[in-house]
């Protein structure tokens, strides 16, 4: 399994993480429809400035999905807002654990 994190911080990423709350059923059915998609997580950092994405994947093919839905979602729902460019972090999962 592969997983991407995006990290937004700075202009605008309070903003957007105000709307993405608004909006999560919009962002979760988004997201739910990467091909090989296993889960996504959505949250604010503890400063209340931004936050954090995190998608898994069955592969890297559906990370770099995910990637792309998250880019052209923020485009067409956030672009007013104007946020600053996310930090992706990508990898290999070696312990994907669940309850």
């Amino acid at each position: 399994m592969d997983v991407v994190v995006r990290t937004y911080s700075g202009k605008g990423s309070k903003e957007l993480f105000s709307l993405l709350e608004e909006k999560k059923s919009d962002v979760e059915k988004a997201m739910r429809s990467v091909k090989g998609f296993v889960s996504y997580t959505l949250a604010r950092s503890n400063e209340s400035d931004g936050g954090l994405s995190m998608t898994v994947c069955q592969d890297k093919a559906g990370t770099e999905e995910s990637v792309r839905i998250a880019k052209e979602w923020i485009s067409k729902n956030a672009a007013h807002i104007g946020v600053d460019a996310p930090k992706v972090s990508s990898g290999t999962i070696i312990i994907h654990a669940t309850k």
